[in-house]
């Protein structure tokens, strides 16, 4: 599973000190083609936003059921500007939804 699954929840788990529910996307692409990219990554969010909001997470992850959701982007590479900028963007979108937005390069 990975960002170019734009349908498909690639991982998800409770976090065991906060207690929060925890929608990871895998993201292994380089950011050279930032274009691409970029609307990958808009489309995976956009679907994890719809399974959060539809009530899909509590359906199929029980264990989501009253808690704090975060979408957290787990990426194999750094950001280039365009990518720090359209990151920032979707932080501000999805935490005005009422969910959580973290980004993490490992």
């Amino acid at each position: 599973m990975s960002v170019e699954q734009t349908k498909i929840i690639d991982f998800i788990g409770v976090d065991k000190e906060s207690g929060q529910v925890i929608l990871s996307i895998s993201d292994h692409l380089e950011w050279e083609s930032s274009d691409e990219h970029l609307f990958l990554l808009q489309e995976k969010i956009n679907s994890y936003l719809s399974f959060i909001e539809s009530g899909e997470i509590n359906e199929s992850y029980p264990d989501a059921l009253n808690r704090h959701a975060i979408i957290k982007v787990c990426a194999m590479h750094e950001p280039d500007k365009k990518g720090l900028n359209f990151l920032a963007e979707v932080k501000k979108i999805v935490e005005g939804a009422g969910f959580g937005f973290e980004f993490e390069q490992r």
